[in-house]
């Protein structure tokens, strides 16, 4: 049994002023899945064709064991869609969205659905129009969760919500996960959100992925040496070293492949170890996205 939700190989998507270029892509079941790319940099298109809104070029996807987007109408029962820019009928309350997705989807959860709304702090009769931002969101959450899809994606949805706002929503997805069935595709430009619920991290730059791996071997396997080198002593050689910051006798190496015995090349070589940093998801996507635009550009 085939135990991926989504999975694309091979996918293209051509634009006149845009690509999105040869993606693969797994997200397991039952994990948390972090895209993160800059503005532009193709998560909504991938999005897009996982959810068989655009259809590609070229390449395969399937999701929950459907290919698409020959069978996105069957997979749509069980993928739950939420994007900051999500439409609701304005003039219609939170109560009429309620009974109007209950009505469509037979896994309807009503018991689930009022917990959300105490958990939110929605109002059921007040209209869709007379609600902020933050509650907009959440209204969407709450009807794409209380169906119980077993795919949840997620499109930039804590954009513009205050920090007690983001907090409901990240604490709610995160117990959405006590489902181990269930999977979330969480696509965002904000490292600190996706680094908090992910255990899976992708990132994206300019239509290409770039790296993917569990949050914790990125974690892991990233550093920044902060060294104090002799006179007329040159850098020593270190695998996986892509950038090289400071000045003179105080460089600051970045490694994406950390082993301690750098640190012991180092010393022999007269270095003194100032600092072994850990570095932030954010610092490594930035990092990441650099080293790739300077080796292409060469």
């Amino acid at each position: 049994m085939n135990d991926l939700s989504v999975e694309f190989r091979g996918v293209s998507k051509h634009y006149p002023h845009f690509n999105l270029d040869n993606i693969d892509l797994e997200l397991p079941t039952g994990s948390i899945m972090g895209f993160i790319g800059a503005n532009g940099a193709g998560k909504s298109t991938t999005i897009r064709i996982l959810m068989g809104l655009v259809h590609q070029d070229k390449g395969t996807v399937n999701v929950l064991g459907h290919p698409m987007p020959a069978d996105q109408t069957e997979a749509k029962l069980d993928i739950g869609f939420v994007s900051e820019d999500m439409r609701l009928y304005g003039a219609a309350t939170l109560k009429w969205h309620m009974e109007f997705v209950s009505s469509i989807y037979p896994r309807w959860d009503q018991a689930y659905a009022e917990k959300l709304v105490r958990r939110f702090d929605l109002k059921p009769q007040q209209k869709i129009k007379g609600l902020s931002h933050g509650q907009r969101v959440k209204a969407a959450l709450l009807l794409a969760l209380a169906r119980r899809p077993r795919l949840l994606v997620l499109d930039e949805p804590t954009t513009g919500l205050d920090p007690v706002a983001r907090k409901e929503v990240l604490g709610e997805l995160m117990a959405v996960l006590a489902d181990e069935d269930r999977t979330i595709l969480f696509s965002s430009h904000n490292t600190q959100d996706v680094e908090q619920i992910s255990d899976q991290i992708t990132f994206i730059d300019h239509g290409r992925i770039i790296d993917s791996d569990d949050k914790e071997c990125f974690l892991d396997h990233w550093r920044r040496l902060r060294l104090v080198m002799p006179q007329n002593t040159e850098l020593p050689h270190l695998p996986g070293v892509i950038d090289v910051g400071g000045s003179g006798r105080l460089p600051v190496l970045t490694t994406n492949c950390f082993d301690p015995a750098m640190l012991s090349v180092c010393q022999d070589l007269g270095a003194t170890i100032q600092a072994v940093d850990n570095m932030t998801l954010e610092e490594i996507f930035v990092t990441s996205v650099q080293h790739r635009r300077e080796t292409l550009a060469v």
